[in-house]
């Protein structure tokens, strides 16, 4: 909407105008949305199975999350492993 404002109509905006505008007019993109949240019935549902529990001790609990950051060769993959008491990445 911008770049055709910009280029083809001849008025000078920026993109934060134009999105007020639509906002302000109640206007919205039509896009499938993501559906992340709508359980298929076949899939098994895991129990978080901290809840409730009191962390007071090192070593208690620890997470591991994975991700990748892209390089113009590739993927680089980031593995963590944390301590949830103390905070401190383990490796």
């Amino acid at each position: 909407m911008t770049a055709r404002l910009n280029n083809q109509h001849g008025y000078s905006v920026n993109c934060k105008r134009v999105a007020r505008l639509l906002a302000r007019m109640g206007l919205q993109a039509i896009y499938p949305r993501p559906r992340t949240t709508i359980l298929h019935a076949q899939h098994k549902k895991y129990l978080y199975l901290l809840r409730g529990l009191v962390i007071n001790r090192s070593n208690q609990i620890w997470a591991a999350d994975i991700t990748y950051v892209p390089m113009p060769q590739g993927f680089i993959y980031w593995v963590a492993i944390m301590d949830w008491f103390s905070r401190f990445v383990v490796a």
